[in-house]
């Protein structure tokens, strides 16, 4: 049997913005190569398949905060076992350095600096940490239009107000398309208060990513 996706009170998981009129994005052909990730619950998923999908090459820093409880310490294994990319569980201070999947902690804040990683157990935001709101916050101030930030599968609306940030700051802001989403909620979190440049459908994450790092335009 397939998974029931719920669907918010007056409004369908098919929103009007995934049938209006498709736009190009990045036509200032931009070197997008700081990729965060926001994902909660049915965000494990599309992250086990887009990594399978990445090159091993990819010329990025990727950064990923997945909502879960202090004990759940395995993620990273998961996440390595299709990955063509180093999957790391991030540590304070760490180096920066392309080809790479830094993964938030248990319990931790992750958030950048030019060249290296905070990891912080600083108060909860959203009554989360991880949360998704300080990495995107400071990737956006850290690398300005660098950045791609992404928010997948998950409720409550963590990310949104640093996706905002991301895209005032010349960044691009994408989301999975709602209507792929097991948890929809989220995603259109961020199309109500956020209008991201692009939902992206899952089967497209991977080659819409590898795109903007390449400094391509989309169309989406």
């Amino acid at each position: 049997m397939g998974q029931h996706r719920p669907t918010l009170p007056g409004r369908s998981t098919s929103h009007p913005r995934l049938h209006s009129s498709r736009r190009v994005i990045n036509e200032q052909h931009l070197v997008r190569d700081v990729i965060v990730l926001g994902a909660s619950a049915g965000g494990i998923e599309v992250l086990i398949g887009l990594l399978a999908e990445l090159p091993a090459d990819l010329p990025a820093i990727m950064a990923v905060v997945v909502h879960r409880p202090p004990g759940q310490s395995q993620l990273a294994h998961v996440l390595r076992r299709r990955s063509r990319l180093a999957v790391i569980e991030a540590s304070n201070r760490l180096k920066l350095l392309q080809g790479r999947v830094y993964l938030a902690p248990p319990d931790r804040h992750l958030e950048f600096e030019p060249t290296r990683l905070l990891v912080r157990r600083t108060p909860k935001e959203h009554s989360a940490r991880p949360a998704i709101d300080p990495l995107f916050r400071s990737a956006a101030h850290a690398f300005g239009r660098r950045v791609v930030g992404m928010l997948l599968s998950g409720g409550g609306d963590d990310g949104v107000n640093g996706l905002i940030l991301i895209q005032q700051n010349g960044g691009i802001s994408l989301t999975q398309d709602p209507a792929d989403a097991l948890m929809p909620f989220l995603p259109l979190n961020a199309v109500r208060y956020d209008h991201p440049e692009c939902l992206v459908p899952t089967e497209n994450i991977a080659s819409t990513l590898v795109a903007l790092v390449k400094g391509l335009d989309v169309e989406c």
